[in-house]
């Protein structure tokens, strides 16, 4: 018998304000097939172009409030008039083989992820904020991406502030820049976090 390491999967968590470039990121880094995309679910209505089981999976409230009764969710809340929520299993299940998810949440859905009550889900965890470079900057992007009224975009900048006050409850925080530079950096800090020490387990391999 021989000495072999293997390690259970991380739960990279990555939030911010909307219009700071995380779907553009997330987009990015799918590219490459050494993780899983965990889809979250929504009961907004999908957008020009985005695909169901892909983007998101677009629910009615009913079955949404339904899943989230039953316990299905590994945190789910109302954000901009909305539900959103990350289905458990897949991801426990993804993490138990020694799989990594990635999933993009708000700050609610990521301090729900702290707080879960089992220690497997808390230890595989890996939180990334990416914080715009300010306020000004974050309404312009809005502004071009032309999916919202002024009034939305009024409110997306609000709740924009608020969440930008939280940065300090992440383990990692990216400053936005250009798309390219804030792939490198999250690509750096996923390099990091599959070297730690304590996520590895030195097991008997059979030859």
């Amino acid at each position: 018998m021989s000495k072999q390491f293997t390690r259970s999967g991380i739960l990279f968590v990555v939030s911010a304000p909307s219009g700071a470039g995380k779907t553009t990121l997330c987009d990015a880094l799918r590219q490459t097939p050494d993780f899983v995309y965990s889809v979250s679910c929504t009961t907004r209505d999908p957008r020009a172009g985005e695909i169901e089981g892909e983007d998101y999976r677009f629910l009615v409230e009913s079955d949404f409030l339904e899943r989230a009764a039953a316990g299905d969710f590994l945190e789910y809340a109302k954000v901009h008039e909305h539900y959103y929520g990350t289905l458990r299993n897949p991801i426990r299940s993804n993490l138990e083989k020694g799989v990594d998810v990635l999933i993009d949440v708000d700050t609610q859905g990521a301090a729900s992820i702290r707080e879960y009550d089992e220690a497997f889900v808390r230890n595989a965890l890996c939180d990334v904020f990416i914080m715009p470079p300010d306020l000004d900057e974050l309404r312009r992007r809005l502004t071009k991406r032309g999916t919202e009224t002024e009034a939305q975009i009024n409110l997306r900048l609000m709740n924009a502030a608020r969440e930008m006050e939280l940065w300090r409850d992440y383990r990692y925080t990216i400053i936005s820049k250009s798309m390219e530079e804030d792939l490198l950096k999250f690509r750096d800090i996923m390099g990091a976090e599959r070297y730690l020490s304590r996520r590895l387990m030195l097991s008997d391999s059979v030859e």
